[in-house]
């Protein structure tokens, strides 16, 4: 993949993921700018998304952990655990939301 098609994907995951917040029926709060999604949740913590340009990865920070995401086979995969990209963000997001959230593409 090179550097455009990376960030076309990357940047598609992010906007995806806005709107997967927004249609959740979950008050989380979300910024994006430049690369970097911000969500902010009621209890204060945060997950914050963000591109990873020179590596071609996309990068989650959670309360708990951090996830370095790759792109294979027309999905993200956690380069640690190997979860898909939308599994691990519903878990983390329901973590920390402290309510049951399945998100989507």
């Amino acid at each position: 993949m090179n550097d455009s098609q990376y960030n076309l994907i990357a940047e598609d995951l992010l906007l995806a993921v806005e709107e997967a917040i927004e249609d959740c029926g979950v008050d989380i709060d979300y910024e994006g700018t430049g690369g970097l999604l911000t969500l902010t949740f009621k209890n204060a913590s945060k997950i914050i998304i963000n591109k990873q340009a020179p590596l071609h990865e996309v990068w989650v920070a959670t309360k708990f952990n951090g996830h370095h995401f790759t792109y294979a086979d027309e999905q993200w995969i956690d380069k640690r655990g190997g979860d898909e990209f939308w599994q691990f963000l519903s878990n983390a997001v329901s973590k920390q939301a402290e309510i049951e959230v399945s998100l989507k593409a």
